[in-house]
């Protein structure tokens, strides 16, 4: 395995190695400004409205009551844009076409269709489907020649879908001379226009149809199905004898940034290990590693590099201000992107060489909330409503409630900090009582599990859970004994138990590697580090360039800390990591990390 680095980080990479009003359902059909959405699990109005490039005003404007309630499966009109720059459309897959009838339609090929939604095939070409069809650029040349066109003569004529031009009549033309023009027969032309047979006129437009013979060519003997056009297409995928990749991240050589610096090394260390696993199974990977700087710092100088374009996976940033260049880059160059920490940027919308592993808050949410209704199959919630000031997970909640609501599961709020008697009176004789507190703060659970402890010991045949959020992680050592006699719940994307085998061997090389413990942390960025890596080269080699199209088949690889689930946002768009964990403190006195797939 050969490391690369720039000169920049030499010394470093040294040291290192040592509730409101629900929207309509649009039952219409498409018109010309508009196509039609369906809400897909997790999405917001805002993921919607940065899918096709809108504002989220457009929308509402098309579907009144959209920013007070959306749900999965509802319909939104969507504003085609009608922007000059963005000539792309936008198309929903109607009931009876076909990817050959598109083709058709828009005169662009399979194959363009296909590049330009590289998420379809033929299983998920579907009814309600969303395709980008890419513009036809033979198609708008004549277009405009035909907008011109009409602008000499407010007479023109509107021209026919079977006309393949409009031909304004000169002096001393005949209908045979204007047939030999077109390769047309003269009973072509006057089928065409039939105002002929009174004579013709110098100005009149005219249809010039697609000669008989073409249209024959045009029009193949069998129309290829679905499954026959997709099996034919292009897929690029290039076998790698040596992965390129590069790490790009604000290590602050210059000295600022100390905190943010250290978590950025510390997650380039774990990562060095990873690659050191892939090489001792006989992968070669080459590391171009480069310091982005402070979050107003430009990526210019590095993007002008020449071997940065020949990269096949890029791991970065982790500001957001250079999220987007840094995307723009890795679409033009058709490099992969892993996108480490954000969660926030839209950019996973619109270009499908990124993979976002920090889950957007509306997916993440989705995906807890049908992992809780999986796992209590019977149950009566409980909200232990926090302090306006506290209750930072109103979000969260609401959201929750839409969910209990619809699959008809009862719950209650009372407040955080009641007694155990009012709690009593909250809880059902017949089903499982979780209790979920409206803020996931240390405060609101020291105000809880004392009552919460009172009510379990009271009541020891009723059944309850106390349910909560990811930071609770931080909060184990304080709150331990009261977590294991709650039998307590909470979600995650990253946990990791340091007694688990994985764990052991990795905290052990770390500890060789570098002589030092890892920095206390949640999630532990040595263990970020290592999982991203070690996750994304192995699929790089075991798949090529194309890895995308097995993510099904790599559930094998199993990370130490971080969950991987990846799916594509849409057709067009990049990858969004849905993996969740739920961590249970049993009553028995263990640990149990469920996952759900």
């Amino acid at each position: 395995m050969d490391f690369k680095q720039t000169n920049s980080l030499r010394s470093l990479c040294v040291a290192l190695l040592f509730t409101g009003f629900s929207c309509f359902t649009v039952i219409a059909q498409e018109s010309n400004s508009y196509f039609l959405h369906t809400i897909e699990k997790g999405q917001s109005l805002y993921s919607i409205a940065s899918t096709y490039n809108v504002t989220t005003a457009e929308i509402v404007k098309l579907n009144p009551g959209c920013d007070e309630k959306i749900y999965a499966g509802q319909k939104l009109r969507i504003p085609q844009s009608k922007a000059k720059k963005q000539s792309n459309k936008f198309h929903t897959i109607q009931s009876g076409e076909t990817l050959y009838g598109l083709t058709v339609k828009y005169k662009v090929s399979a194959q363009d269709i296909c590049d330009a939604n590289p998420g379809l095939s033929a299983s998920n070409f579907q009814i309600g489907q969303v395709l980008i069809i890419p513009a036809n650029e033979v198609a708008d040349i004549k277009e405009d020649a035909t907008k011109k066109t009409n602008d000499l003569s407010a007479k023109r004529p509107a021209v026919k879908p079977n006309c393949q031009d409009l031909h304004k009549v000169a002096k001393k033309e005949t209908i045979f001379s204007i047939s030999k023009q077109y390769g047309i027969t003269q009973q072509e032309l006057i089928a065409a226009n039939p105002e002929l047979k009174d004579g013709m006129k110098k100005g009149h437009f005219l249809c010039i149809p697609y000669p008989a013979s073409e249209k024959k060519k045009e029009e193949p003997q069998n129309i290829p199905s679905n499954t026959e056009l997709f099996s034919i297409q292009k897929i690029k995928n290039e076998k790698l004898s040596s992965i390129k990749v590069a790490v790009i991240l604000p290590f602050m050589l210059d000295g600022g940034g100390k905190a943010e610096s250290v978590r950025m090394v510390e997650f380039y260390q774990g990562f060095l290990i990873a690659i050191d696993s892939l090489k001792k199974a006989g992968t070669s990977v080459e590391v171009f590693t480069y310091d982005s700087g402070g979050e107003n710092t430009s990526l210019n100088s590095i993007l002008a590099k020449d071997e940065l374009k020949k990269m096949n996976i890029i791991f970065g940033p982790l500001h957001s201000t250079h999220i987007k260049p840094l995307a723009n880059f890795a679409k033009k160059n058709n490099i992969k992107l892993v996108i480490p920490f954000s969660s926030k940027d839209n950019q996973v919308f619109n270009n499908p060489m990124i993979f976002q592993v920090n889950t957007p808050q509306s997916y993440l949410y989705s995906e807890v909330y049908e992992h809780f209704l999986r796992q209590f199959t019977s149950a009566n919630v409980i909200f232990l409503d926090a302090d306006d000031n506290e209750g930072e997970k109103k979000d969260f909640i609401k959201g929750f409630e839409h969910e209990l609501k619809s699959h008809h599961v009862p719950y209650k709020f009372v407040k955080a900090n009641a007694t155990a008697s009012v709690l009593k009176t909250a809880l059902s004789s017949t089903l499982e009582n979780i209790f979920i507190p409206t803020s996931g703060s240390s405060i609101t659970l020291v105000k809880c599990l004392p009552q919460l402890q009172m009510l379990v010991r009271e009541h020891p045949h009723s059944k309850i859970h106390l349910f909560g959020y990811p930071e609770w992680q931080t909060y184990t050592k304080d709150h331990l004994a009261k977590f294991y006699e709650l039998d307590t719940y909470f979600y995650s994307s990253f946990y990791t138990n340091n007694l688990l085998p994985e764990a052991i061997n990795f905290i052990t090389s770390y500890h060789k590697w570098y002589g030092k413990e890892m920095i206390k942390t949640y999630p532990k960025y040595g263990m970020l580090g290592f999982d991203m890596g070690y996750f994304f080269l192995k699929a790089l080699s075991q798949y090529g360039t194309g890895f995308e199209k097995h993510l099904s088949q790599m559930n094998y690889i199993r990370p130490i800390q971080t969950g991987f689930n990846f799916e594509r946002t849409n057709n067009w768009g990049g990858f969004i990591n849905k993996k969740v964990f739920f961590v249970n403190f049993s009553k028995n006195d263990e640990l149990i990390k469920l996952d759900f797939e």
